[in-house]
C-alpha cells in the first residue's frame, strides 16, 4: 500500500467521522479523515447531552478527538473532497489524489433557515433548533417557536416541556383544527402574523417584531430547520439510493446501497445529536473493519490456493 492508499477514507471530521477513525485506527487500519472545517454546530458555545462531556464547547471536542485518533496513526487532512471516482479514487480540492478500499461519508447536514433579518446572526446562540440540546439552558424563560415548515407545531408542543411561556409564530401559515386544539390545550399562544425581524439588544435576543410593527418580547426562539445533506453531491455521484430529501438509505450499520460505502451521523440521520452521531460512527467502523477482514481472508485464501498449485506443479516437474 503506497503513501496515498488507505483502507478507509472518512469524509468529514465531526463526531461521527472521528469516532469511526478512532475505532478503525485501533483496529490497525490505515485511515485518512478529510475535513473541510465547517461543522454544523460551530456557532454553538456548548454542546449538551454527551455523557462526561456535557457543556463542552464543540470545537474542543473535535480538537481532542483529532489528538486521540492521530495517536493510532490516523491521518487528518484539512481539505475538501471534490470527487470520488470508480474504485474509490478520491480527488481533493488541493488536487491531491488518494485511493481507499472503503468510504465513510460523515459530512453532516446544512440547515436551511428562513430569510428573516437577524435569524442567521442569532443561529446557535438564542435562535435554537434542538430542545434536548438547549432547552435546559432556556428553561422557564419566555420562548417562541417559528413556524413555516412541516413539524413546527409538534416542535412547539415539545418546547412546552421546558417553559410554560411559549408563543407559536405561524408566520402567516394555516393551522388545522386539530393543531389549534393541541396548542390551546397546552396554553401555547398563537401569533398568526408574519415575522419582520428579530430584535437584538446588547448581543441578546429581546423580541420578535411582526410586520405590523408590534414587538413580542422573547429571550429565545426555536425553529425546526429544513435539513439538507452536506455532501456536495458525493453520495449521488457514488450511485447511492437517496430519499426525496437527498438522504441515503442505510442499514443498521450505516451501509448504503453501494457496496463499500457507509454513511454515519447527520448526513444519514439529520435528527442525531452529537452523542448519537459518535455512536453511529463507531458502529459503522466496526462493520467496515469486518467487511475488510472478509476481503482480506478471501485474498489470503486465493493466494494460498495459487501458492499450493504452484508448489504442486514444481513437485511434479
Amino acid at each position: 500500500m503506497n503513501e496515498d492508499s488507505y483502507d478507509v477514507a472518512i469524509v468529514g471530521g465531526g463526531a461521527a467521522g472521528l469516532s469511526a477513525a478512532l475505532v478503525l485506527g485501533r483496529a490497525r487500519r490505515r485511515v485518512v479523515v478529510i475535513d473541510a472545517g465547517a461543522p454544523r454546530n460551530a456557532p454553538a458555545a456548548h454542546m449538551q447531552g454527551f455523557l462526561s462531556r456535557d457543556g463542552m464547547p464543540p470545537a474542543e471536542l473535535l480538537a481532542q478527538g483529532r489528538i486521540e485518533v492521530t495517536r493510532y496513526g490516523v491521518e487528518v487532512l484539512s481539505d475538501q473532497v471534490v470527487h470520488i471516482g470508480p474504485g474509490f479514487a478520491v480527488r481533493l480540492a488541493s488536487s491531491r489524489d488518494i485511493a481507499a478500499r472503503r468510504i465513510l461519508m460523515a459530512t453532516g447536514v446544512s440547515d436551511e433557515l428562513p430569510d428573516i433579518p437577524g435569524v442567521r446572526q442569532r443561529w446557535g446562540k438564542d435562535l435554537l433548533h434542538c430542545p434536548y440540546c438547549h432547552g435546559w439552558e432556556v428553561r422557564d424563560q419566555p420562548v417562541g417557536v417559528l413556524g413555516g415548515v412541516p413539524g413546527s407545531v409538534q416542535h412547539a408542543l415539545l418546547v412546552r416541556q421546558w417553559s410554560d411561556d411559549v408563543i407559536f409564530f405561524t408566520r402567516g401559515g394555516e393551522l388545522t383544527p386539530a393543531e389549534q386544539r393541541q396548542l390551546e390545550s397546552r396554553e401555547i399562544l398563537v401569533v398568526p402574523s408574519e415575522v419582520a425581524r428579530l430584535v437584538v439588544e446588547d448581543d441578546r435576543l429581546t423580541g420578535v417584531q411582526l410586520t405590523g410593527g408590534q414587538e413580542v418580547p422573547r429571550t429565545a426562539l426555536f425553529i425546526r430547520p429544513v435539513n439538507i445533506p452536506h455532501d456536495d453531491g458525493l453520495l449521488a455521484g457514488l450511485g447511492c439510493d437517496l430519499d426525496d430529501a437527498g438522504f441515503p438509505f442505510v442499514d443498521g450499520t450505516g451501509l448504503t446501497s453501494v457496496p463499500g460505502v457507509w454513511a454515519a451521523g447527520n448526513v444519514a440521520d439529520p435528527r442525531a445529536q452529537v452523542i448519537t452521531s459518535a455512536g453511529a460512527g463507531s458502529a459503522a467502523a466496526i462493520a467496515i473493519n469486518a467487511d475488510l477482514v472478509r476481503e482480506d481472508v478471501d485474498h489470503a485464501v486465493a493466494d494460498l490456493a495459487t501458492s499450493n498449485a504452484s508448489g504442486n506443479n514444481k513437485a511434479l516437474s
